[in-house]
């Protein structure tokens, strides 16, 4: 089966937009991005459409290429007087502390959720760990005492993921792609979790029939975006979420959600 991702995150979006209604004023979420990348563009320019059509003011702050860390720290507090909610648009620059400026986004703002990870207590779920929890809720996808493998360690990804994963009581092992032996690590997997952004990385031949695939990852290539998983995969796997069209459009929905969730807190 290849997802349709739109399909729930229409559902998601009707929600939100049925929330909004109840609120004393539009919410509002603030992004902050530094030297943004294709897939970066792609996906903003995707999240200000679906703001927009359930009624969530979308700022846009780009900091410039060259900007500190101290610099962009120094800018959070401000922007929580004028926002309900905050995103740190990855990836940033190599040459910043990305897990001070992460840091410095209060928990209350944060609507990306960069503590659910290492601690499972936030006021909002994880985006992606919560497109493939409503894609399992939606299609009734057990963790419970799976073989679960994640393949890819990011912050987006493979954390979050692998903390709902152990929510879900699944028996997950996390792997990045410079593993030594990639094939033998996904092999028997029940379920594969991907968020490498390497174009293609998981083939037909290194999975068992039957496995479940939720393909997180996205990198361009020749100006399209394309996951993981080489499509092919989809001939072996039950279950498999393409790219694009799967996880990303849940994802944004999910993220709008949480805007709205932190921002009814703060009525």
């Amino acid at each position: 089966m290849i997802v349709n991702g739109k399909e729930i995150a229409d559902s998601l979006l009707r929600e939100v937009s049925n929330g909004i209604t109840h609120l004393s004023h539009k919410p509002h979420l603030t992004v902050c991005s530094c030297a943004p990348d294709f897939a970066t563009k792609k996906y903003l320019a995707i999240k200000q459409v679906k703001a927009r059509e359930v009624g969530i003011g979308l700022s846009v702050v780009e900091f410039p290429h060259d900007s500190t860390t101290e610099t962009i720290i120094s800018s959070i507090p401000r922007l929580c007087m004028q926002t309900d909610a905050i995103v740190i648009q990855l990836p940033f620059p190599s040459s910043l502390d990305v897990e001070a400026i992460l840091d410095s986004v209060p928990v209350h703002y944060d609507a990306d959720a960069m503590r659910y990870a290492s601690t499972g207590f936030t006021p909002v779920m994880a985006p992606v760990a919560g497109a493939v929890k409503e894609i399992a809720r939606h299609y009734q996808i057990d963790f419970k005492g799976k073989d679960v493998v994640v393949v890819g360690k990011g912050r987006l990804v493979g954390r979050p993921c692998e903390r709902l994963t152990r929510d879900l009581g699944g028996n997950v092992k996390v792997f990045d792609q410079k593993v030594d032996d990639l094939r033998q690590s996904v092999s028997d997997a029940d379920i594969l979790i991907l968020g490498t952004g390497v174009a293609g990385l998981i083939r037909p031949d290194m999975i068992k029939s039957g496995v479940v695939i939720f393909d997180a990852g996205t990198s361009e290539d020749g100006g399209v975006l394309v996951g993981d998983a080489d499509p092919s995969c989809s001939n072996v796997a039950s279950f498999i979420t393409p790219v694009p069209g799967g996880i990303g459009p849940i994802t944004i929905a999910v993220l709008l959600r949480n805007v709205l969730t932190l921002a009814t807190k703060k009525s």
